[in-house]
């Protein structure tokens, strides 16, 4: 007997299989996570208006307040004006976990404002979950960077895999400076899907699959979609109905291709969940959506209301953890000997990064709920080179490692230099090597452990 073992929940019988990195790097992504959606809200960032490909059922020009619906936005954002955006909101809507880019256009046609607004992300909210939202014609080229700039969740739309199928959902493309159309265009557009989605996966970023559902074009097509997608190891499949309100001024729309009823797309769902895990909770959000899936409040954060000073940051951040912590523990943080740690690992599985060489540091809560993920900050490197682990900026870089980490009892590495080591010591945070290149939960549980009987023998013998 089959079973499905995602975080973001299962149609059919999927037997895709979860490992403990992909569940917690989902848990948080309300669009990945099936129970995440309850608890953790998006933010997307409309800074790309571009777009290289033209599909039938998109038309980026028009604009409701009221409209849920891909490509659709009120305020076009500079790479500034996003970011400031995002710590206003960040601040208001503490369970905020994730910041994306899904449009108007194609981020990856708008390739520097794009990776702009992802460095200024990663720089000013180092806490942050970041993500993507693309067509795929340019992933092989960019794969590196958004590994670099810490993306680890990205979408891509793909509709066929078919030539003969895909050159009727698509007008045109650009690619290199040159125009394509009808079959040669479709070809050209998978290929490069089929690169993007392959190398993403390999490099351990989680990868969800939106294919638009369109009655009498793709609908008999998107089984073979799932079962070619898990072979290349996507994390998800989000099949959505077409919308082609005449309205709306799409190509479909104006031609009359009709919409599917609500018990086709589920059958098809169904269908396609023996093969891969199925989003079930998808609001076709627009490209500027705030807050948690269902309820948009973008209209309550203008452009306008922005304020031109932010307030700092850190404090934001560390209340925000506690938040996230009693979330992810169900509340069993609060407790008074629970805490949050610090981890630099590699692949998410054992204690093995050097604290000088990390650039993130993996938070956990640790509490009668157990070893659970908070989240993960992004810090600048003590160590620039191994040659080089006493720079003369080492000093500032520690400082600003302090000021990330102050909200937690303890920091687990690899190895650590005497000078850090005494650093940690006296911001009140304890440095620990004793797990290196053991499993993280068993590690973390057992100090755990260990500091609650130290702190209860403290305590019965009137110790302070």
């Amino acid at each position: 007997m089959t079973s499905c073992s995602s975080p973001a929940g299962c149609s059919g019988q999927g037997s895709t299989r979860v490992n403990d990195t992909q569940a917690s790097k989902a848990a948080q992504h309300p669009c990945y996570s099936i129970s995440g959606h309850h608890r953790f809200a998006r933010m997307h960032l409309a800074v790309a208006p571009a777009c290289n490909l033209q599909c039938n059922y998109c038309n980026r020009k028009y604009d409701c307040s009221n409209e849920s619906r891909p490509g659709v936005v009120s305020e076009l954002l500079l790479p500034e004006q996003a970011v400031a955006k995002a710590r206003q909101v960040a601040a208001a809507i503490p369970q905020l976990s994730v910041v994306g880019i899904a449009g108007p256009g194609d981020p990856l046609a708008n390739i520097g404002r794009t990776f702009q607004t992802l460095e200024l992300l990663r720089q000013q909210l180092p806490d942050l979950k970041l993500c993507l939202s693309t067509n795929g014609l340019m992933l092989p080229s960019v794969i590196d960077r958004l590994v670099d700039v810490g993306v680890d969740h990205v979408t891509v739309t793909l509709n066929a895999l078919d030539p003969a199928i895909a050159e009727q959902i698509y007008a045109w493309l650009w690619f290199d400076g040159e125009r394509y159309t009808g079959r040669s265009a479709a070809q050209l557009l998978i290929e490069r899907q089929a690169e993007g989605i392959r190398k993403l996966t390999e490099k351990g970023i989680l990868v969800k699959i939106n294919s638009v559902l369109i009655p009498g074009i793709n609908d008999q097509h998107l089984l073979a979609v799932s079962q070619q997608i898990k072979q290349w190891g996507a994390f998800l499949h989000n099949i959505m109905p077409l919308i082609s309100r005449p309205e709306h001024g799409t190509v479909f729309g104006l031609n009359g291709q009709p919409e599917p009823e609500a018990d086709q797309t589920a059958a098809i769902r169904q269908a396609c969940g023996s093969s891969m895990p199925q989003m079930m909770h998808c609001q076709q959000c627009r490209a500027d959506a705030i807050g948690m899936l269902g309820e948009d409040r973008n209209a309550a954060f203008p452009l306008s209301a922005v304020p031109v000073t932010p307030p700092a940051y850190l404090p934001i951040m560390h209340q925000r953890a506690q938040l996230h912590a009693s979330i992810v523990s169900q509340g069993e943080s609060e407790e008074a000997d629970a805490c949050l740690v610090a981890v630099a690992s590699g692949d998410g599985q054992v204690i093995d990064r050097h604290f000088g060489h990390t650039d993130r540091f993996t938070l956990y809560s640790l509490s009668a709920a157990g070893v659970v993920q908070v989240g993960q900050r992004f810090t600048p490197r003590y160590c620039h080179s191994p040659q080089e682990c006493e720079p003369q900026d080492a000093g500032q870089d520690m400082d600003a490692l302090l000021a990330l980490l102050a909200d937690v009892q303890a920091v687990f590495c690899a190895r650590i230099g005497l000078t850090p080591w005494k650093r940690l010591e006296a911001a009140g945070i304890e440095p620990q090597i004793n797990g290196a290149w053991q499993p993280i939960e068993a590690v973390l549980l057992q100090w755990w452990q260990q500091r609650k009987a130290v702190t209860g023998e403290m305590t019965a013998r009137g110790v302070a």
